[in-house]
């Protein structure tokens, strides 16, 4: 009965960290490799006696999604900036942008509880992609038009590959209970 109590107890608790993980994600954290690892260490330190243990294939999958998680991560950044003619230093610099902009975006959340931070953290990066992708082309000594085109190219690159990424994050998020109660 303990040993039950016990395994259902860690089970709760890697749903809870697996949860906090995928939300992290808005944040810019690697919040599906915190999926794949949560569920990798239940996998190779819970106790088999139970016969309840998460599946090889499973983590074997999680791993594999989180590559594909990252991939359309960016690769639909470049494709929105590269699309509209970005410079490396523009694209660079969208990274750095969506990088600082989430930060900031996340304090300017705080106020509104649960939310705000999340909703702020998407639109500062989306912001900080934008301003990032503009001051690169700027440096570069690009026109005011093509300055605003790779911004936006770059602004919509991080708001598809973000949904990509939370999309992929979710299946992993689903994935997991999912063979623990039902396989």
């Amino acid at each position: 009965m303990t040993e039950i109590i016990v395994y259902y107890s860690l089970v709760i608790l890697l749903i809870i960290l697996n949860g906090i993980s995928w939300t992290s994600t808005l944040f810019m954290f690697p919040g599906n490799w915190g999926i794949t690892a949560f569920s990798s260490l239940f996998y190779f330190y819970y106790s088999e006696n139970l016969n309840r243990n998460l599946h090889t294939e499973t983590i074997v999958t999680l791993v594999a999604l989180a590559i594909a998680g990252e991939l359309i991560e960016l690769l639909a950044g470049a494709w929105g900036a590269g699309k509209q003619g970005a410079s490396r230093r523009a694209m660079m610099l969208a990274v750095a942008g969506t990088m600082v902009g989430s930060i900031f975006g996340t304090a300017a959340g705080i106020p509104v509880p649960i939310i705000g931070p999340i909703i702020g953290a998407l639109g500062g990066g989306v912001l900080g992609a934008f301003a990032g992708a503009y001051l690169g082309e700027s440096w570069k000594g690009r026109d005011e038009a093509q300055r605003i085109s790779v911004g936006k190219g770059a602004m919509i690159g991080r708001l598809i590959g973000t949904f990509g990424k939370l999309i992929v994050g979710a299946i992993m998020f689903v994935l997991v209970p999912c063979d623990l109660f039902f396989f």
